[in-house]
């Protein structure tokens, strides 16, 4: 086992003991995997000759208590296998420390490798492995995705977006224009089934593996809520864009998988279509607020380069239905543009 100045980062050095003592796990080098927007960080260790199962590498999770809790990860992990999902399995695991050793999927993202001419072929792997979850795999264990945790999400939007990146303090006037848009936005996320739902099902937490593609990574934070969030999270995706017509060719495909499946998604596919994009203005709004706290808490300002995409697809699904067009008018008055027309359905 080899590590780099072990004493620069007491918890690397600390796992890697860890990971040491190990009956399974012959001697290995430990190199950094990939990190994420929290505090949870990976590595990857390069087996010196095949372990027990012909494995020659792994990752292990660093997740340091307090701030991240790796109990989750487990829980769900074992939800998702239930239902025939390929997350990582789990070979070993120290919650008080934070540690976890996983089954390594390797390192080629959806995002990575999407091209035009794969990407149907990956797409519907996804949205086979969404709809296998969804029917699959127990919520009822889950936190639910409640009106408390709706509106705390939502109100990233005017202190992050808003506040910290614009530097626009809301008068009393948009404050409750957009206090009346978010009420109606978190009704119909209530009103929609529930089922297990990811929270983060994109491009960046999909693998592209050679058996029962694809591998789902990140997958934690797990709630019991709508059933369009996840395929929102897909198709809408904060890091890669498609034109309209490939996202409703492919939300016709899921709905009618989904349907076949005894998903609860409502019979008429205009009725699905609408919370599909409703439940996106939620995430967007949020998504909104999070990049912005990424980068101006926590200094991560890639996630920057990421916004025009998200305000994008929030602009579009505003204009479309009367009761969103008073917040696509506060994005436009937080941007200093002319006012947009909003077009109702």
């Amino acid at each position: 086992m080899t590590t780099r100045d072990p004493s620069a980062d007491p918890r690397r050095a600390e796992l890697a003991a860890w990971l040491s003592t190990l009956p399974d796990v012959p001697p290995f080098t430990l190199a950094p995997a990939s990190a994420d927007a929290s505090f949870r960080r990976y590595f990857r260790l390069t087996l010196a000759a095949p372990d027990a199962q012909g494995r020659t590498t792994l990752v292990a999770m660093d997740a340091p208590p307090p701030m991240e809790d790796c109990r989750p990860f487990v829980r769900v992990a074992g939800l998702l296998h239930a239902a025939r999902v390929h997350a990582p399995a789990v070979h070993a695991q120290d919650p008080e420390r934070g540690f976890l050793l996983l089954e390594d999927l390797g390192s080629i993202t959806y995002l990575a490798a999407l091209r035009e001419d794969n990407a149907q072929a990956l797409y519907l792997d996804a949205i086979d492995t969404l709809v296998r979850f969804q029917a699959g795999a127990r919520d009822d264990a889950l936190p639910r995705y409640d009106e408390v945790l709706l509106r705390r999400e939502l109100e990233l939007f005017p202190e992050w977006y808003a506040g910290q990146h614009l530097g626009h303090t809301l008068t009393t006037a948009q404050r409750g224009a957009l206090d009346a848009v978010f009420a109606q936005i978190i009704a119909n996320n209530l009103a929609q089934p529930r089922v297990f739902v990811h929270r983060d099902y994109h491009s960046r937490n999909l693998m592209v593996v050679p058996e029962r593609n694809p591998g789902v990574i990140d997958f934690q934070d797990a709630v019991s809520g709508p059933v369009t969030y996840d395929l929102v999270s897909l198709l809408r995706d904060a890091y890669v864009a498609w034109d309209e017509a490939r996202q409703i060719d492919w939300a016709v495909r899921y709905w009618e998988r989904a349907r076949a499946a005894g998903i609860p998604v409502d019979p008429d596919f205009g009725v699905f279509w609408r919370d599909f994009e409703w439940m996106g203005v939620q995430r967007q709004v949020k998504v909104l607020g999070i990049f912005a706290r990424l980068a101006h808490r926590d200094g991560k300002t890639g996630y920057l380069n990421d916004l025009p995409r998200v305000l994008a697809y929030l602009r579009a699904a505003c204009a479309r239905y009367r009761e969103l067009v008073p917040l696509l008018v506060l994005l436009d008055a937080l941007e200093g543009r002319t006012p947009t027309v909003g077009y109702t359905f």
